[in-house]
């Protein structure tokens, strides 16, 4: 596994990283979850940048957008995209490394913030290709 421990939060990018290209249906794009837009180079980026739509401009992935995500959540060496949707923190799993998200640090790391949401209703919740898992805290 690469060392990103030297990387700060204020200097996070997506650099080669395409997952929210890959994992997540986009209905804008009538894109299917875990297949690449026909506008994304894999790990290069996205073809139609400038014309992307609204869905694609506003998104930004937990550890690009708080910086209580640790190093190791960059999605390049996790292989999993991590995003808040209300009460709910989504994991989506590349299926190319379907059992990663199940390693430490990051299951762990799951289990904690699934216990520290639910007192207020939340819920950690993991998808692997069709496959659909809730976290249950400690």
């Amino acid at each position: 596994m690469p060392d990103v421990s030297d990387r700060s939060f204020s200097d996070r990018s997506c650099r080669s990283c395409t997952l929210c290209c890959d994992l997540p249906d986009i209905d804008e794009l009538d894109k299917p979850a875990n297949t690449l837009c026909r506008h994304c180079v894999r790990d290069q980026g996205c073809t139609a940048y400038a014309a992307r739509p609204g869905t694609c401009r506003d998104f930004l992935c937990a550890w690009m957008s708080d910086g209580d995500w640790g190093a190791e959540w960059d999605p390049t060496v996790c292989h999993m995209m991590v995003y808040a949707q209300g009460p709910q923190l989504t994991v989506l799993v590349d299926p190319r490394h379907p059992d990663f998200w199940r390693q430490e640090p990051y299951f762990g790391q799951l289990k904690r913030r699934a216990a520290e949401a639910a007192p207020a209703g939340g819920y950690v919740i993991v998808y692997v290709g069709d496959e659909v898992e809730k976290v249950q805290g400690d």
